[in-house]
């Protein structure tokens, strides 16, 4: 049954759910939520959220609490970049139509304490969500995917009046993501359908009669038609073990040129042996440090890369990117003020360059992809010289 305004209400097991499609930049679904919420005086109230957004929305000093070096020895990088990149797209469209990305979620946090109802954070945890979808996709589709969420926050133009007002009425951010889901197989299920699942599940089991369920408007049809299905949410959860063929991919590849190094020693006196061991560092050392000096890193870093680079490839264990990235920021020493101003730097290219935050996380993972380049063009070399 359709409410007022983008608001449905069905009934399961006796209990009666109002559910609200809200756009995440909308000032008109923040007012919606509010009333709504406040004319049904529900039980529960279920929010779009897990346990980490949630305390990101409320939190205003996050970022001051995060320790670069911890973020790369946890190798934690790519997912804080892929969070940054969604954050900076939505922020900047938000800074277009004037609502601050989010508000709609935390007005329903804080009706729901102003009318007493019970707060349920309705959706899956994002490291789960993330890693079950790149989990789900080709090596390929990982780099595209990558370089569409880095590009994403400098894409956003300059826009009319009348997109502005269009943009205020649609779920901006999960559009973007269905649009990824098409372009790119495999990421629709964990991404969309497995949530769609996963919040009707957590919906359908809030406490009380009457309950008012908050989500982007790109989920409602998704989430309806799941209502009073059994959903095993622990299941969903699980984080995905790495394929076995990565596995033995991890490993195979290091044996096989430590192998070849083997060969040229023994087969040729250790000339063979020489020509090898240029073959390898040459391209993972040269690549790595190209690539990081594309991302402004300083002469030391460059070295260390430089330096590391042919170890670190044959070695799975650690990438070369811990190494720079902890070098880098032993060097550029992040401030709090560059931690708490981390959202606006991700805006704008020159941003991202000018704080010491993102700049060593841009020197991280661009000189983990230059050694990993070098490492396949080190490979070709040394299968030549068998």
């Amino acid at each position: 049954m359709a409410g007022p305004g983008h608001v449905t209400i069905v009934e399961h097991a006796g209990r009666q759910i109002h559910i609200v499609g809200t756009a995440h930049i909308s000032q008109r679904s923040v007012e919606e939520v509010q009333r709504v919420i406040h004319e049904v005086r529900p039980d529960s109230v279920c929010v779009e959220l897990d346990q980490s957004r949630y305390d990101a929305l409320i939190d205003d000093t996050r970022w001051q609490k995060l320790d670069i070096f911890q973020v790369i020895r946890e190798e934690k990088v790519l997912f804080l970049l892929t969070s940054l990149a969604l954050s900076a797209f939505q922020r900047k469209l938000g800074d277009r139509v004037g609502v601050k990305p989010g508000s709609e979620l935390l007005a329903a946090v804080k009706s729901a304490e102003e009318v007493g109802a019970t707060l349920v954070l309705a959706d899956r945890d994002i490291q789960a969500t993330l890693k079950r979808t790149w989990a789900n996709v080709s090596f390929w589709h990982k780099a595209r995917l990558s370089t569409e969420l880095m590009f994403a926050p400098f894409a956003v133009q300059e826009i009319t009046a009348e997109q502005i007002e269009e943009l205020k009425e649609r779920d901006t951010i999960n559009e973007m993501l269905a649009e990824f889901a098409k372009l790119v197989p495999g990421i629709k299920e964990p991404l969309i359908d497995e949530r769609d699942l996963y919040l009707m599940s957590k919906i359908q089991e809030a406490p009380g009669q009457r309950i008012v369920a908050v989500i982007g408007a790109g989920h409602v049809a998704g989430v309806l038609s799941h209502l009073g299905e059994t959903v095993d949410r622990e299941a969903l959860s699980k984080l995905p073990p790495p394929s076995r063929l990565t596995q033995v991919l991890k490993w195979l590849i290091p044996a096989l040129v430590l192998g070849a190094f083997y060969w040229g020693y023994a087969e040729k006196q250790g000339e063979g042996l020489q020509d090898m061991l240029v073959a390898w560092v040459i391209p993972t050392s040269v690549l790595c440090a190209v690539f990081s000096a594309f991302a402004g890193a300083k002469l030391l870093t460059i070295l260390a890369g430089f330096v590391a680079a042919p170890i670190t490839t044959l070695n799975p264990t650690i990438g070369a990117g811990m190494v720079t990235g902890l070098v880098e920021a032993w060097l550029r020493k992040p401030t709090v003020a560059d931690c708490e101003s981390v959202t606006e730097a991700v805006l704008t290219v020159k941003g991202f360059y000018r704080n010491r935050f993102t700049r060593v996380l841009l020197v991280a993972i661009l000189s983990t992809i230059g050694a990993a380049l070098g490492a396949w063009v080190g490979i070709g070399w040394v299968v030549s010289l068998l």
